[in-house]
C-alpha cells in the first residue's frame, strides 16, 4: 500500500513566465532543462562562494515551476530570485497558502487528478514520489513516518541538515543523490563545487548513524576517542544524520554520552583510505 503524507512544514514557490527555465537555469545547481511533467529534479541554490541557501525539487505543469521548498525559507527564495529577475520575463511568488505539498512512497500508484502534480523524488527510488495538490488528498501516513522513511535512507532534510552559508553540497550527498549537473554550464556556486569534486576537497559527510540510548538533541558535538569528530544534526527516535570528519566515519562515536554507530548507505560513496 503506497504512504502518503502531507507535510505541512513544506512550501511552494511558484515561478511563470516564457524564460522560466532559461531563468532558473543560470542560477540553481541542476539542470532545469531536464524538469518535465512527471519529472523532477532537485537543486539547491547556493551563493556566489558556493555554499548553500536553500534546495528544492522542481517540477511542471508545463505552463510554470513549482519548487518544493522549506515553506520558512519559500519568502527568502522569493526575495533572492526577483533580486535576479532584471529583463527576464518571468513573474516569482510564494504560492504556499494555496498549494499543498506531500510526499508518497512505498507501493504505487500515486494520487492522480487533474490539478495534482506528482513525479518520482529524483533522489532515490526508494524515496518515492512528489506530490504538490491544491486542495487537501486523503493521506494514510504522518509527517513523522516520512521523516523516518528519510533517516533510514539517509536524505538529508534541508536547514535541519545544512547550514545556511556554510555547508558544501558534496558534503551533503548532492552528487550522489541527483542534485548537480555536472555539465549544463555556468551556475551561481559552481566554481567552488566543480573545484571541490575535482580537487578531492571533500573533509566531512553528513552520514546515517543509530544511537545506542536515547538520540542526542541537533547540535550536540560527536567525538571520537575524545577528540571532537562532528556535530549531531536532524534526528528521530534513534536514527539521525551526523556530520563527520572522514576520518571519523568508521566509529566508535559518543555524542552526549550515547554511542553512534554510522549507518553508511548503498547510494553514499566515501573516499577510500590511502594505501600504506
Amino acid at each position: 500500500m503506497t504512504c502518503l503524507a502531507e507535510l505541512p512544514a513544506r512550501g511552494v514557490v511558484e515561478i511563470a513566465g516564457p524564460d522560466r527555465t532559461a531563468f532558473l537555469q543560470g542560477l540553481v545547481s541542476n539542470d532545469v532543462e531536464l524538469v518535465a511533467p512527471s519529472q523532477a529534479v532537485w537543486a539547491a541554490l547556493l551563493t556566489p562562494q558556493g555554499k548553500w541557501l536553500a534546495d528544492f525539487f522542481i517540477l511542471t505543469d508545463g505552463e510554470r515551476l513549482l519548487l518544493d521548498c522549506e515553506r520558512a525559507q519559500a519568502p527568502m527564495l522569493v526575495q533572492r530570485l526577483v533580486r535576479f529577475r532584471l529583463r527576464s520575463q518571468v513573474s516569482v511568488r510564494d504560492a504556499s497558502d494555496g498549494l499543498r505539498v506531500y510526499a508518497a512512497w512505498e507501493g504505487g500508484p500515486v494520487p492522480a487528478g487533474e490539478e495534482v502534480l506528482s513525479a518520482p523524488d529524483p533522489r532515490l527510488p526508494e524515496a518515492g514520489w512528489r506530490v504538490i495538490a491544491p486542495s487537501p488528498l486523503e493521506a494514510n501516513a504522518t509527517a513523522e513516518e516520512w521523516d523516518q522513511c528519510r533517516l533510514a535512507l539517509g536524505l538529508p532534510d534541508g536547514s535541519r541538515d545544512l547550514e545556511s552559508e556554510k555547508t558544501v553540497l558534496l558534503e551533503a550527498g548532492f552528487d550522489e543523490l541527483k542534485g548537480v549537473s555536472w555539465t549544463k554550464g555556468c551556475y551561481m556556486g559552481q566554481e567552488l563545487t566543480a573545484r571541490t569534486k575535482y580537487r578531492g576537497l571533500v573533509k566531512k559527510r553528513l552520514v546515517p548513524v543509530e544511537a545506542q540510548g536515547e538520540l542526542p538533541s541537533p547540535g550536540t558535538p560527536v567525538t571520537r576517542g575524545g577528540t571532537e569528530a562532528g556535530v549531531m544534526r536532524s534526528g528521530r527516535d534513534r536514527r539521525g544524520l551526523a556530520l563527520l570528519r572522514l576520518e571519523a566515519v568508521g566509529g566508535p562515536l559518543l555524542c552526549g554520552g550515547v554511542a553512534l554507530e554510522p549507518r553508511i548507505p548503498a547510494w553514499m560513496v566515501l573516499p577510500q583510505p590511502a594505501a600504506t
